[in-house]
């Protein structure tokens, strides 16, 4: 396992147990809120290491651990972390910008799925052809297919606002950002 795909996993199995024993405190300064609702510039980047739950962190780690290792090798492991949290900062501003632009309420946000959007997306760039399998319904299929299918399932659940309490439009922010690093990374400007 890569030094920083390992330490991704050890700190966010770390915080959510702080979590679990802080209580609501945690959550209340360190989940991404709305601006006006309890926002600080921090939490652009702490409410990746909170969870809603169990499962919720369960899922998160699965794809952190399925993904992460094989971006961590191809990327180097400094471009990755850099990588990582510019996935994770996209999907918050980008989530933060549709709420406000559609009137959502003054809930808090968490979760490390913005950070694994991007690495989702990175995966089905770099290795399009690589057999993955859905766990519900578990069919296999390429992961640029599955890249395709997560985008249009998020974008359909966010502009219908159904599956209510899943920020949609941080999971596509997180592979906007994603593609941007990207295109910039292909561009000569970030090395290893």
């Amino acid at each position: 396992m890569p030094p920083v795909t390992l330490a991704l996993l050890a700190a966010n199995i770390g915080v959510f147990l702080l979590q679990m024993s802080a209580g609501a405190g945690l959550v209340q300064s360190f989940a991404l809120w709305p601006p006006g609702s309890g926002f600080a510039p921090w939490q652009l980047v702490t409410y990746s290491f909170l969870h809603g739950g169990m499962t919720h962190l369960l899922f998160n780690m699965l794809g952190l651990y399925m993904f992460g290792p094989d971006i961590e090798r191809l990327f180097g492991s400094r471009f990755f972390l850099f990588y990582y949290f510019g996935a994770v900062l996209a999907a918050a501003l980008l989530h933060l910008a549709i709420t406000a632009a559609m009137g959502g309420p003054p809930v808090p946000t968490v979760g490390a799925s913005g950070g694994l959007y991007g690495l989702l997306l990175a995966f089905g760039w770099y290795f399009p052809h690589r057999r993955v399998m859905l766990l519900i319904p578990p069919i296999p299929m390429s992961a640029r297919t599955l890249v395709v299918v997560f985008a249009v399932v998020e974008l359909f659940f966010g502009v219908t606002q159904t599956n209510a309490g899943v920020a949609h439009f941080a999971h596509l922010g997180g592979m906007l950002g994603g593609w941007i690093l990207i295109e910039l990374r292909r561009r000569g400007l970030f090395r290893g």
